[in-house]
Parts: C-alpha cells; structure tokens; sequence
C-alpha cells in the first residue's frame, strides 16, 4: 500500500490483472444474487445478462493481463 504513494508508481498490466480478475467475479455474482433474491421477477433480465457478460469480460481480460507482468498499463 505503501508504494501506492510515491510520486514514482505506475499501473501495471499486472496490477490491471488482477483488479479486473477481482471485479469480474463480484458482478456475476451480484447478477445471479440479483435473480435469487428477486426470484419471482419474471427470469433473468437484460441488465442480469449485461452484467454477466461484463462480468465475464472483465475476469478473462483480468487473467490475459497478469502474463504480461509489470509493463505500465
């Protein structure tokens, strides 16, 4: 956290990685939560699939990032 706050530090393809890697995951999750909790809204909607896609998007962006090591983002 500490190197968060030089003046020096830059974004890397890996830190870029894994914030999506960790995101991804959270949003499926919230769609198909979304669904369970409301189970009587009619089946799963356009934003619920939105969110999926995006979702899963954004996980295996996240996982071709990480390879690629500390090259700025």
């Amino acid at each position: 956290m500490r190197d968060l706050l030089r003046d020096d530090f830059t974004f890397t393809k890996r830190h870029l990685g894994l914030i999506l890697t960790a995101i991804g995951p959270v949003l499926i999750a919230a769609m198909l939560a979304a669904e369970w909790l409301d189970a009587d809204s009619g089946g799963f909607g356009l934003a619920q699939r939105a969110g999926v896609i995006l979702g899963a998007a954004a996980l295996l962006v996240g996982l071709s990032l990480i390879p690629l090591g500390n090259q700025p983002a």
